[in-house]
């Protein structure tokens, strides 16, 4: 998809959130960049590194509700490279930085425990995949859950069946075994980092890593997990929370997550949502906004199972990254966290 060929409505949410970024000069940018998750910043840089020739009326578009006016000196599309290089090493730090730039800009690899969370799903498990299974386990407990299930798509049903019993198993690792895992990633590639005892994996870290597993793996992980341990499936089956599940979200957490979601992400998670599911959605919406929903819902055509899972799953995401901030609460009751 080429961006000079766009106008300003036609730009993705990532690649608005790029020119903005990029409008905003490297400081305050840097800034922004350093509140958000090790994906979002590779996702943004991506496609930072790919703007090529911005006009300026896109520009103007985008920043509409954020600039009273943009100078001549945007740079966008000029020398974007050193642009991105400056901002990010602000953002991340000399080391940081460097390995997610050699990866966005010349597709290089990161190195340490901690920085496995910048690295490609599929590298991951590369460099776990001839560990012992504990290591294993470790690795996919200490990651995001999103990306903790991309590395296991890449293991055969048998290892992850076992990676995610361990993982349901775990509580604490200790110094001794943070520092044998280092020193075994540091085997693979260079660095090394610090380590001190953290509380680590159980059954929730497993159930939220089942949540982001694409639905046919999870169905057939899931009944390999019953026939190990019945009551091991039933608790984490109680504890994953899947898109009806937000019919229990307070009023004000679900106007919070509609803030972020895409209008065509939405549109594609409703057509395989439960009615009562859709009506909790539209009563959060104004009139006008939910009759113009409903018509695009009817306006939609037949859509495979899998793009609705997909817009499911991107919400339920948005849903979780607001419940750890501590925006909303996730299953209903309680008082609204502010």
């Amino acid at each position: 998809m080429s961006d000079t060929e766009q106008g300003g409505d036609d730009l993705s949410s990532l690649q608005k959130a790029a020119v903005l970024l990029m409008s905003l000069g490297e400081s305050d940018a840097a800034q922004i960049l350093k509140h958000m998750g090790p994906k979002e910043v590779q996702r943004i840089g991506q496609s930072m590194a790919q703007l090529a020739n911005v006009q300026r009326h896109q520009v103007e578009k985008v920043l509409d509700d954020f600039l009273v006016l943009v100078g001549d000196q945007t740079g966008l599309g000029l020398g974007a490279d050193g642009y991105i290089r400056n901002m990010l090493k602000e953002a991340l730090g000399e080391e940081k930085a460097g390995s997610l730039i050699d990866r966005i800009l010349l597709g290089g690899n990161t190195t340490g425990l901690d920085t496995l969370k910048w690295m490609e799903p599929r590298a991951v498990a590369d460099v776990i995949r001839y560990e012992h299974p504990q290591i294993q386990a470790i690795v996919i407990s200490y990651l995001d859950s999103d990306q903790a299930a991309d590395i296991l798509s890449n293991f055969d049903e048998r290892v992850r069946l076992d990676i995610v019993l361990r993982v349901a198993s775990l509580e604490t690792v200790q110094p001794a075994a943070l520092q044998e895992l280092n020193s075994i990633l540091e085997r693979q590639f260079s660095g090394s980092q610090g380590s001190q005892s953290t509380s680590i994996g159980g059954v929730r870290t497993a159930a939220n890593i089942m949540n982001f597993i694409d639905s046919s793996v999870e169905a057939d992980l899931m009944e390999s997990i019953r026939d190990v341990d019945e009551d091991l499936a039933n608790t984490i089956q109680d504890m994953m929370f899947v898109f009806d599940n937000l019919i229990d979200v307070d009023d004000r957490g679900i106007q919070a997550i509609l803030r972020e979601v895409e209008s065509e992400t939405l549109i594609l998670a409703l057509k395989g949502a439960d009615p009562d599911m859709q009506e909790k959605i539209y009563k959060n919406m104004s009139s006008r906004a939910a009759d113009m929903l409903k018509d695009d819902l009817e306006a939609k055509g037949p859509v495979r199972v899998s793009e609705v899972e997909v817009a499911q799953k991107e919400i339920l995401a948005i849903a979780r990254r607001l419940a750890d901030a501590g925006e909303i609460m996730l299953g209903g009751g309680g008082e609204q966290m502010v």
